[in-house]
């Protein structure tokens, strides 16, 4: 009982987050977000933050922090790993035998092939969403949540992603109302081409929490 009322005054929160969970951070740009969150749980063990990006990649494209940010998430004991697909990371060495308590995709983009508005761009960043949440699936906890990160508005409204993850067996614990400033220190950028160190207005967007149905209750819903 002493040891249980230890750990939870151990425990250090920050919006969503716990200290106590096992965190996996997808498509980190200049690192940021995971530095904002190991800096507010004073250690990173819990962590694991993935980048689309190579090493050398991340580094030169966000020259002004991303050097920082990894080497205190390396400092405070982060597991960083590069080049992790969404479509594939359920292979990676490293991540193919470990479950999360939360998985985190902040501004999932396919990159700027057409306008945002254009059908083409909207089915490509569908795409991307269900590839995350697919490979998501296979690595939660039956207890925890994925989190979506997405602005609200149209075009962005088009992506539909509550519908997608329902596709996974997912259903929408909470749409929580997103701010940058609930998260000290976190600069969302672009991300890709020629600027990609850029920030963009985030606007108005949400956290979307998923959680797995039961098999049994998603077993019913696929067959009405």
């Amino acid at each position: 009982m002493g040891e249980a009322v230890a750990d939870s005054e151990q425990e250090k929160r920050i919006v969503h987050y716990s200290s106590n969970q096992k965190i996996l951070l997808v498509g980190e740009g200049n690192f940021s977000f995971s530095s904002c969150l190991a800096k507010e749980f004073g250690s990173a063990t819990n962590m694991v933050a993935t980048s689309l990006d190579s090493r050398e990649s991340v580094l030169a494209k966000y020259s002004n922090a991303a050097p920082r940010n990894l080497a205190e998430l390396e400092g405070m004991g982060c597991v960083i790993l590069h080049e992790v697909d969404v479509h594939t990371m359920r292979q990676h060495p490293y991540l193919k035998d470990l479950m999360f308590d939360r998985i985190v995709f902040n501004f999932p983009h396919a990159g700027f092939v057409f306008m945002e508005n254009q059908k083409k761009q909207i089915k490509l960043h569908q795409k991307l969403v269900r590839q995350f949440l697919k490979s998501a699936c296979e690595m939660l906890k039956e207890s925890g949540e994925i989190h979506v990160t997405h602005k609200t508005p149209y075009p962005f409204s088009k992506w539909e992603i509550v519908k997608l993850a329902g596709d996974f067996g997912l259903y929408l614990v909470e749409e929580a109302s997103f701010s940058r400033g609930d998260y000290p220190g976190y600069l969302n950028k672009r991300g890709s081409g020629k600027k990609c160190n850029r920030t963009f207005p985030v606007g108005l967007c949400s956290t979307y929490k998923f959680a797995k149905l039961p098999l049994l209750k998603f077993s019913e819903a696929t067959l009405m």
